[in-house]
């Protein structure tokens, strides 16, 4: 149900205030714990980057309502980018056209409550979703949600808010909210933990890792074995680049990106299977990466972040998976991710991309279309600009 902006804003910041004010015990604190049910199965829904505002776009709550009915999840994971700070260029989706964003301006410049009040307007109308549907939900932080005013703890305290909230902050750090979910099987042991970790504007921190490394230690000592988990966060770890490969410029999967002050052309290796607009530029190494090769738990990871793309591959034994966003004031693919996994053996779990199109979902096929003619120059062109940009900073600050 739509209400006006002016009601929103006053009680969203009353909820806020009381949750900070007289601190309840957390809809997260006395939320069940998770486990597979009866059939041996527990399926996740992925979704990412609703990046909305205040206004929110028509079609992204019918997108959230029809991705829950689909799936029919036993838990819903949400990678970050829940609102946009600002930029101009919006579809004209909403009901205020150009702009998107929740950042708001006054007179001395930005205005801070008011940009404040705003965001928590926005995430009220994914978070409003995720609770009538009655299904667990568990939130990570994304860039953006680093931009709008609003602090980790009144991020926490706002989630609490709803009743199916399972997001928590368990890394006892001022760098992020990271956190664990254990999945329990039938007969009380865990199965499979779910580890949520927060990038904040680039990457997952020493300290969060730090934490990482200690729970996951502890878990191993508890459960006197390495339980398998899954790693969720925003952006991608940088060992994603490795899912793709040279290719000539002829091949019709080829996509031109710069790399080493050169343009090539790339496809998704082997390994991977999926769609991309973009190349990931990275130079393929991470301390966290190499964490979960040492901790030897993690077998796969899933991410946001990149909006139109939606691709999954293996690489050195662990499982990278990008999911498309849905913020719906920009040009799509738009979709989800649906994983179900088997107590019998959660190594071997289904995990399939879909994209949304028409106001349905369709299941994505195992190789993408070759890109057009138009769309590879378009690509080439985007190129140029950033080779451009990157050899002329080069020259400026010599």
């Amino acid at each position: 149900m739509r209400k006006t902006n002016k009601c929103i804003s006053l009680c969203l910041s009353l909820l806020l205030a009381l949750a900070v004010v007289v601190l309840p015990a957390s809809a997260a604190d006395s939320a069940p714990a998770l486990h597979f049910k009866a059939d041996g199965s527990f399926t996740i829904l992925h979704l990412t980057d609703t990046q909305d505002d205040c206004f929110p776009a028509r079609e992204l709550q019918p997108f959230l309502e029809k991705a829950i009915k689909s799936a029919n999840p036993d838990l819903i994971v949400f990678t970050g980018d829940l609102v946009e700070d600002l930029r101009v260029g919006d579809k004209n989706t909403d009901a205020r056209p150009v702009i998107e964003g929740v950042v708001a301006y006054g007179l001395k410049g930005k205005d801070k409550a008011k940009t404040r009040e705003n965001a928590l307007a926005a995430a009220d109308s994914v978070l409003q979703v995720f609770q009538n549907s009655g299904v667990p939900f568990a939130m990570v932080q994304g860039n953006n949600d680093y931009k709008v005013n609003v602090s980790n703890a009144d991020w926490l305290a706002f989630y609490n808010n709803y009743k199916n909230n399972l997001t928590i902050d368990m890394s006892a750090d001022s760098d992020g909210i990271d956190y664990r979910l254990p999945v329990y099987g039938s007969d009380g042991s865990v199965k499979l933990n779910l580890y949520c970790m927060d990038t904040v504007t680039s990457e997952v921190s020493t300290a969060s890792l730090d934490w990482y490394n200690a729970d996951s230690a502890a878990q191993k000592a508890q459960n006197k074995t390495t339980v398998p988990a899954f790693v969720f966060q925003h952006i991608p770890v940088d060992e994603i680049t490795n899912l793709f490969t040279v290719c000539d410029k002829s091949d019709p999967a080829g996509v031109p990106a710069v790399r080493d002050s050169s343009i090539r052309f790339y496809k998704l290796s082997d390994t991977a299977r999926g769609y991309f607009d973009t190349v990931y530029q990275s130079d393929g190494v991470s301390d966290e990466f190499a964490a979960w090769k040492a901790r030897g738990d993690v077998i796969a990871a899933f991410f946001g972040h990149m909006h139109q793309d939606g691709y999954s591959g293996v690489y050195d034994g662990i499982a990278l998976n990008l999911t498309y966003g849905c913020e719906f004031a920009k040009s799509g693919p738009y979709g989800m991710r649906v994983i179900t996994l088997h107590e019998s053996d959660v190594t071997h779990y289904d995990n399939q991309s879909f994209t949304y199109q028409n106001g349905s979902f369709s299941a994505d096929p195992d190789q993408a279309p070759p890109k057009t003619a138009l769309q590879k120059m378009q690509m080439l062109f985007s190129s140029l600009l950033y080779l451009m940009k990157t050899t002329l900073g080069k020259v400026v600050h010599l």
